[in-house]
């Protein structure tokens, strides 16, 4: 029978059309050489590889190649390794293909079964190109392997080296063995430099074009000059210009960007200055050197600077970084911009040392003086954010997350300045240094995100308009994640990682993990996010065409179109993300059977609430419910104020909103007194006394009735005398109204109407009576007196409630009351 079928299904697939697709698929499998000729254009050259590898192997054994050539040959593993990624995608349609077409001819036959012989050549054809085809892909897989192997251990000798180099134990600063070596280091130096200079001045050609540049060499001077004395004043000068006492988001953001210019305004300065010197032609191989390395410093001091007068402002119309007195914000300033100027000196002299070549004891000499100057400047510092936090607390009364988060900032930066010079005194130079330096960059990473997390706030108010929700804002305060984010690789850098460790972990991320057969990567989780965001937002404009264009001028009513905006924006969503799941290439095959596996635990699990979404989508669909409609449902009554796909929100007369499970309104019993119209019948009960005449009741009441503006007149409204109570004569009007919502006023505007127009009539509105008998008389109005044994058979009349005067033969209250209560009075009956 098996075979049967399986014979059925490949005469249905040839008649289909699939013959040919199969016919071509074993064409080209009887001609492998022409595929495997299209795949070898892609492949690496594996020869070049292993010769590469071998180099590589050679390299990581013996431990002696340098630094750097360790990293050229760590990149250029990383570019191969890039390549075999790639390759391992080669023939991916084509293996797709023929697996697909595998699966068409069916599984292969069970242990003692058979299948016709042309089925069987079939499969055998189909697998065999499988193999070839998977042949380079697992090629590329295993150099692939080896490539990241080799990086790896070109990874740990690297670190191995830097770990030896920072916990190196070397000459002390504080051993007076030392200085004359550390003084004549800056002798030499200072002495190589004059003397480039002299060797230039000496050649009389150098020195003619020298002395010919001379106007160009002093205009750059100048320049120079002017920029570095009076740029920052300049920036000043316009800045206050363009703030006032309380500016706006815009001027705010301009007089931010020209704030900038007291640090490019300068920095052009020192650059004309280095290339007017540079120009000359005296400064030599050392001089331009050091010249290189001055502008970036340069630059580093004026933006330090510049931070401080932005997290220590002198003047500030709105909010302040840190609660300071003017006095403290003063000394921040100071502090910051003297941290700047000795960490880039202190920099510039160990770059100094590097380039002529100072002796480790020497360089240790020279560079301890700045970084004890530095620590105490950390100090300083660090008392100033306690003093914020102090204040911080007694303003808010309790310690906010941020007041903490700065009080550890305070409490790492005083620990720092303590344990720095220490290290560096006792001989460990290089931990001081690694220590200290990522530090002072760390803090001026930090001052940065503060800054532009200010700057993000005021481009939010300029683009909403709505200063006093910006500080609550979503929006703001994610960005100030993403910044966060981004800038974690530059605090990396700046801690010592090498960029080629940045790379490696971009190289792990892009190369994603597997689920499968479906390589999962964050490129994929991007083009994800990104295309359901363009989903999610088609979505809702078309939501909004809908609500604001095109069903206002349709006869839908609004419960209707509550209805069609609801399905179409449960239906757009679910259409973006499964197009988003699909662009970004994961197969859902496999997440079915995922999805398979998991449905029965979240079966049981979230049964509830799926018979809501089910019960949701029965509401939006039936609609036997709309919004604004009144109902009842278990007891309560309210306007529908909101259909979700899994509760329905009621608002009741007081106000309050009730959370209805939609499975309720589905499976229980809703009353909805509003549903396709607001026409409702209104009955008020009335009652009077016996001996009334009831035509004139009659009549009256009709009056009332149809003299009501919200009464319908067809069909006219009806009093009917329903019969006689036990106190008075019952009558009920019976009146349809134009919108029963306003039901209770309407009722309570008719009995004003009946109280007056009985009053005038003379009708009397009676209340209960009760006629009372008391035994034992005599023990209230005197045992055995003739007149006690009439009491005690006497009835008494008594209203209720109690509104007439007492009558003379009741008796009077035991308990000193007038009102006949119950605490032990005439009325026990007993």
């Amino acid at each position: 029978m098996t075979r049967v079928l399986r014979c059925l299904a490949v005469l249905v697939l040839l008649m289909a059309g699939y013959g040919a697709g199969l016919t071509t698929a074993l064409v080209s499998t009887a001609s492998p050489a022409t595929a495997q000729s299209r795949a070898s254009d892609n492949l690496p050259d594996y020869e070049t590889w292993t010769r590469v590898a071998t180099r590589a192997d050679e390299a990581i054994e013996t431990g002696r190649a340098s630094t750097n050539a360790l990293e050229a040959l760590r990149h250029e593993l990383a570019d191969w390794r890039q390549r075999f990624l790639e390759a391992q995608d080669i023939n991916r349609n084509a293996i797709e293909t023929a697996q697909r077409q595998l699966e068409a001819i069916g599984p292969a036959p069970e242990e003692g079964e058979t299948e016709p012989a042309a089925i069987a050549a079939e499969r055998s054809l189909l697998e065999d190109r499988i193999a070839r085809l998977r042949e380079p892909v697992r090629q590329a897989e295993l150099s692939f392997t080896r490539a990241d192997g080799l990086i790896q251990g070109i990874d740990t000798i690297i670190r191995e080296r830097q770990t030896r180099e920072i916990l190196e134990f070397g000459a002390s600063p504080l051993n007076p063995v030392h200085w004359p070596e550390g003084f004549a280091a800056l002798a030499r130096t200072a002495s190589t430099l004059r003397s480039e200079v002299m060797t230039a001045w000496a050649n009389p050609v150098q020195r003619e074009e020298t002395m010919q540049d001379i106007p160009a060499l002093l205009v750059m001077s100048v320049i120079g000059l002017v920029l570095l004395a009076r740029g920052r004043k300049w920036t000043h000068k316009l800045n206050r210009r363009i703030l006032d006492e309380n500016p706006g988001a815009a001027r705010w953001i301009i007089g931010f960007i020209v704030s900038m210019g007291s640090v490019f305004l300068p920095l052009f300065g020192v650059y004309f200055l280095i290339e007017a010197v540079s120009s000359t032609g005296l400064i030599g191989l050392r001089g331009s050197q050091i010249l290189d390395v001055l502008g970036p410093l340069v630059f580093t001091f004026l933006l330090a600077r510049w931070l401080a007068t932005r997290v220590f402002p002198g003047k500030e119309a709105r909010t302040l970084p840190l609660n300071l007195s003017p006095e403290s914000r003063r000394k921040g300033r100071v502090y910051g911009m003297l941290l700047g100027a000795v960490a880039s000196g202190s920099f510039f002299l160990q770059q100094v040392g590097d380039i002529s070549q100072w002796s480790q004891s020497a360089s240790v000499v020279i560079l301890f003086p700045l970084m004890v100057l530095c620590s105490l400047l950390l100090l300083r510092i660090s008392r100033l954010l306690r003093e914020h936090v102090r204040t911080d607390v007694e303003d808010d009364g309790e310690e906010t997350y941020r007041s903490r988060m700065t009080g550890i900032l305070a409490f790492l930066m005083a620990a720092l300045a303590i344990v720095v010079p220490v290290l560096g005194a006792v001989g460990y130079f290089r931990l001081a240094q690694a220590l200290l330096y990522p530090s002072l960059g760390s803090i001026e990473l930090l001052a940065m995100l503060l800054v532009l997390q200010r700057v993000v706030v005021e481009v939010y108010v300029l683009v909403t308009r709505n200063r006093a929700g910006a500080a609550e804002s979503l929006i703001p305060i994610l960005i100030g994640v993403v910044l966060v984010l981004l800038s974690l690789p530059v605090f990396a850098l700046i801690w010592g990682a090498r960029v080629a460790d940045l790379t490696e972990l971009y190289a792990r991320a892009a190369e994603g993990f597997m689920i499968g057969e479906t390589r999962i990567s964050p490129m994929i989780f991007l083009t994800l996010a990104f295309v359901f965001v363009l989903g999610y937002t088609a979505t809702r404009l078309l939501q909004g065409a809908l609500k604001n264009t095109i069903l206002p001028k349709t006869k839908i009513d609004p419960g209707g179109r509550n209805a069609i905006l609801s399905g179409v924006g449960y239906i757009g969503i679910f259409l973006a993300a499964v197009i988003a799941i699909t662009s970004a290439g994961i197969d859902l095959t496999a997440l079915g059977y995922v999805a398979g596996a998991l449905s029965v635990g979240i079966g049981f699990g979230l049964q509830n609430v799926v018979s809501n979404f089910v019960s949701g989508i029965i509401l939006l669909v039936e609609r036997p419910i709309s919004e604004g409609d009144w109902i009842e449902v278990g007891g309560v009554h309210g306007n529908v104020k909101d259909i979700s796909v899994r509760s329905t929100i009621i608002q009741t007369f007081d106000r309050s909103d009730v959370i209805v499970p939609n499975a309720d309104l589905v499976s229980g019993r809703v009353t909805n007194y509003t549903r396709g119209n607001t026409v409702g019948r209104l009955i008020v009960p009335v009652g009077v006394a016996y001996g009334t005449d009831t035509k004139m009741v009659e009549g009256i009441l009709q009056e009332v009735a149809e003299a009501h503006p919200l009464v319908l007149l067809n069909p006219p409204p009806a009093v009917v005398f329903r019969g006689f109570g036990a106190d008075a004569l019952d009558f009920e009007i019976r009146a349809i109204l134009r919108d029963v919502n306003y039901v209770l006023s309407v009722h309570s505007e008719m009995n004003h109407e009946i109280a007056a127009r009985f009053a005038a009539a003379g009708i009397e509105i009676p209340f209960a009576q009760r006629d009372i008998w008391i035994r034992n008389a005599e023990v209230l109005g005197g045992g055995g007196t003739e007149t006690g044994a009439k009491a005690a058979t006497a009835p008494v009349s008594m209203s209720v409630p109690e509104t007439k005067p007492r009558q003379l033969d009741e008796p009077p209250d035991m308990d000193g009351d007038a009102d006949g209560g119950d605490g032990g009075g005439a009325g026990d009956g007993r």
